[in-house]
């Protein structure tokens, strides 16, 4: 009888660590990797940066070349989208109808771009989420003087909206919130970011898009709803942007519509595991796509940075193999099961500013911002929730400094403690 494979869905970060971490961790079984997109896995934080800019080519973006995976043994199911899951007897069926009885599963499918009402089918509107969707873009950013409208000024936006200036184009960034990533980094930290871009020659824009124009099936401009006005203040409702290339940068769904049909997983709002990325036994996720019981912070927490993913997907895969050894499953080592219980990280460049932030910076309730040089956008900010600091965000401070604040919300502290070791993180230099 041959042996039930352990199949990872998703050929991403997320899903890579997982692979490479079964082959670490002893699994000699079969090993099935499935992506949906036609690459082999790639790094994804690049693709609005250094591949929009042109700086880099696709190539540099893999993860590993073919050569490099070839040790793992992969039965590599690239194009192949995953269609459903029967969670009791972990069999998967895909797009083709072939079905694929498992060992285990890890799901790490990531999340969807969203868009808007009307977008589809109209040339020059565009996402940002797939090798695909970079290049196409890149592609319309070729040259000077395009007239680019991006709606949504969160992290992507913002990243986005940088490379275009950078380029020379005519860049409008619109967002529900007045502020520039204001919901993941502040409102003060976002005003920083908001006098950075204004700097730079981007045109900071508050309101809902309500329509586009189009001519001859190519879009022209951007309508924004009654009372979309320029940030800072001005303008009117109603108000058309020129546009020949829009960019959806709205945020994103988790990739879980293939699941839904198995009342034994939560799907909502992502994949919800436990403290070991286990959403049923024998079913694990990693990744976007996961919404995990964080054990430090006591609730459920998703995460769609990069470092949390390869994290998550090494847990995930060394969690899994431990369940399979107490099932007797031939090719997996007894171990133990470990809680994942990361720091949470994430970065974000743009132009000369590099934010980087640790802990939760989201939801927070109490949020305290220190401006150390305005003039180059230098920072600190510390976030808490029920008393606790939970969250700390850098901008412009150099390496050391940034390594110390890690420490300050490595498990959440009193406020008034985390204050005082930030003012001594930050004291010199």
């Amino acid at each position: 009888m041959t042996a039930r494979p352990i199949a990872v869905v998703g050929a991403s970060a997320a899903g890579l660590a997982a692979a490479e971490a079964l082959r670490r961790s002893g699994w000699t079984g079969p090993l099935t990797l499935i992506g949906d997109e036609p690459h082999l896995p790639y790094d994804r934080p690049p693709l609005s940066k250094q591949l929009l800019h042109g700086a880099w080519e696709p190539e540099r973006l893999l993860l590993r070349t073919e050569e490099q995976l070839a040790p793992l043994g992969l039965d590599l199911r690239l194009g192949t989208r995953a269609t459903g899951l029967d969670v009791a007897t972990r069999t998967l069926t895909l797009d083709g109808g072939e079905t694929l009885a498992c060992a285990g599963v890890i799901i790490a499918t990531g999340v969807a771009a969203r868009t808007l009402p009307g977008a589809e089918g109209i040339t020059g509107v565009q996402t940002l989420r797939t090798l695909d969707d970079a290049l196409a873009l890149r592609a319309r950013l070729t040259g000077t003087g395009r007239r680019l409208v991006i709606v949504g000024n969160g992290v992507l936006g913002c990243e986005a909206a940088a490379v275009a200036r950078e380029l020379g184009h005519d860049v409008t960034l619109v967002g529900i919130d007045a502020t520039p990533m204001a919901a993941a980094v502040g409102t003060e930290v976002g005003e920083l970011l908001a006098e950075e871009h204004r700097a730079r020659g981007v045109a900071l824009r508050t309101g809902a898009v309500d329509g586009f124009e189009t001519t001859g099936g190519g879009v022209t401009g951007v309508r924004l709803a009654h009372g979309g006005v320029a940030a800072g203040g001005g303008g009117g409702g109603g108000t058309r942007l020129p546009a020949d290339t829009v960019l959806l940068a709205i945020g994103s769904t988790p990739a879980v519509g293939w699941l839904a049909g198995d009342p034994a997983l939560d799907t909502s709002d992502g994949l919800r595991c436990d403290a070991y990325c286990a959403a049923a036994p024998g079913i694990y996720a990693a990744g976007d796509v996961a919404r995990w019981e964080h054990p430090v912070h006591g609730r459920p927490l998703r995460f769609e940075h990069r470092m949390h993913a390869g994290e998550q997907g090494m847990a995930a895969a060394r969690n899994l193999l431990a369940e399979l050894a107490k099932e007797g499953v031939e090719g997996a080592e007894p171990q133990e099961r470990r809680p994942f219980a990361p720091v949470p990280y994430f970065w974000s460049d743009q132009y000369a500013v590099k934010l980087q932030a640790y802990g939760l910076t989201t939801g927070a309730d109490r949020v305290e911002t220190t401006v150390l040089d305005r003039a180059e956008r230098r920072s600190v900010a510390l976030y808490g929730r029920d008393g606790n600091a939970v969250g700390v965000l850098a901008t412009g401070l150099p390496p050391r400094q940034v390594r110390a604040l890690r420490a300050v919300i490595a498990t959440p502290v009193p406020w008034e403690e985390a204050r005082e070791r930030i003012r001594t993180a930050t004291a010199a230099g």
